[in-house]
């Protein structure tokens, strides 16, 4: 890696899509902090170790200082605090994306959930290394205070409570960045996924006169084109569902028995053929023919695939299944979305059985989700594929770190503004926070 590249580090990293994003970009990561074993396993394989499938990709430089395996964020700050202070001045970019399911209207939102306050930590690392720039990504839900809905706004005794995206906001401010925050959808930037996501970025205060302002969004949207240009994408559509995944479904294919390492015996996948589309020519560069991984299939019950094929043929493709829908079919799950082959896909979660393929009775493999993502085909994922009941809190499977990532072509672009700013501050400090909610008093 060039010594002059800018680097950054990456907090609650998960399986490192928002690093593999960040690199692409031109960004030298230095390292990433993951309390999951099985997220940082997938990591760890991608973007640290050196093996005979990925020596040429993008790579951490793992510091000596830092045992390279997972550390819970809490006691990463207590026992490298020293170390963190020693790097000060050398880091560019803290980068992350706290915990989201306390915020997520898709699961249990909950005001009392601890990780909703892990966002400090990041904040304390902040303190210790000064960077010129701050990135906090999140789920949207983040902008609206527990106790008010999606739409409207819960007045309490001590006026309208504050988001924890306020909070973070104001405690940025005071921590000496300017503040903007950003609703983003990753659909904008060729991933075939709706996905909003709600950004803050902080770019340190006193580095230069506060004029001409610096809007990242504009900025983003301003690239846009030529972005999805250079990478051979639509620009005046969105990619579908069937762009990103037409080449791995099952019709026509031979099946084989699952080759995965890490899977029980007993599972198949496809034979697979090639790419068909310009998505998926450009997720699966790199490849020389390889199969990418973890493409095993599901072993639906007989009584599953008679229901999924109902679905196919009376609900309607792209949007949840309506209460009536559920009740006809017997349904209690809260969320069944048949995918529609002409759509992007909604905003995928942790759960694989959330989603219906487009055009056959099953749900999605991991790389199928994966490439509603756009991880690239050569990024392998590591660990059990899924896992259940009380495991639940204590694992993040296969389809689990897919579904926390970030989409790395959406982390890509964000990089390649990230790094305008870096290269503009020279001339501009001041940051406009054009999409910041309305400030308001109290606390949640």
């Amino acid at each position: 890696m060039n010594s002059d590249q800018p680097t950054f580090i990456d907090l609650f990293s998960g399986c490192g899509g928002l690093s593999l994003g960040l690199m692409k970009a031109g960004w030298k990561g230095l390292f990433a902090i993951e309390q999951s074993p099985d997220a940082f396993k997938t990591l760890r394989y991608n973007l640290i170790d050196e093996n005979e499938h990925n020596i040429a990709r993008p790579k951490f430089v793992w510091p000596e200082q830092l045992d390279a395996g997972p550390h819970e964020i809490a006691a990463f700050l207590s026992t490298h605090k020293e170390y963190l202070e020693s790097i000060h001045g050398s880091v560019h970019l803290v980068a992350g994306g706290p915990p989201c399911q306390g915020f997520s209207f898709a699961g249990r939102r909950s005001g009392n959930d601890p990780r909703n306050e892990l966002f400090k930590h990041h904040l304390e690392v902040v303190d210790i290394l000064e960077p010129e720039l701050v990135l906090m990504e999140n789920v949207q839900g983040i902008d609206i205070a527990f106790g008010e809905g999606k739409k409207q706004k819960k007045r309490t005794k001590g006026g309208t409570r504050k988001s924890y995206a306020g909070r973070i906001f104001d405690l940025l401010e005071g921590h000496g960045y300017h503040v903007q925050q950003h609703v983003i959808k990753a659909v904008d930037f060729g991933v075939p996924q709706y996905r909003p996501r709600y950004l803050t970025i902080g770019i340190r205060k006193g580095l230069l006169p506060p004029q001409p302002c610096f809007d990242v969004k504009e900025e983003l949207y301003r690239l846009r084109t030529e972005f999805l240009e250079r990478r051979g994408l639509p620009v005046d559509k969105p990619v579908t569902v069937s762009d990103a995944i037409s080449d791995l479904t099952t019709t026509g294919k031979r099946l084989v028995e699952c080759a995965d390492e890490e899977s029980p015996s007993g599972f198949s996948e496809i034979l697979y053929e090639g790419p068909m589309t310009s998505y998926q020519r450009l997720v699966h560069e790199g490849m020389n023919s390889e199969s990418p991984n973890s493409l095993r299939l599901v072993n639906h019950h007989p009584g599953t695939i008679a229901r999924f094929k109902v679905i196919h043929d009376t609900c309607r493709k792209g949007v949840q299944l309506s209460a009536s829908d559920k009740a006809r079919l017997g349904l209690k799950k809260n969320a069944t979305v048949p995918l529609a082959a002409d759509q992007p896909s909604h905003t995928l979660t942790t759960l694989p059985d959330d989603f219906l393929h487009y055009s056959e009775p099953r749900i999605h493999t991991v790389r199928e989700h994966a490439r509603l993502q756009s991880f690239p085909d050569w990024f392998a994922f590591k660990g059990k594929y899924t896992t259940g009941g009380n495991r639940r809190t204590r694992e993040c499977p296969r389809y689990s770190q897919v579904g926390n990532a970030v989409p790395p072509l959406l982390a890509e672009a964000l990089g390649e503004v990230l790094m305008k700013i870096l290269n503009t501050v020279s001339h501009t400090a001041c940051i406009t926070p054009t999409d910041r909610p309305v400030p308001v008093r109290g606390d949640i």
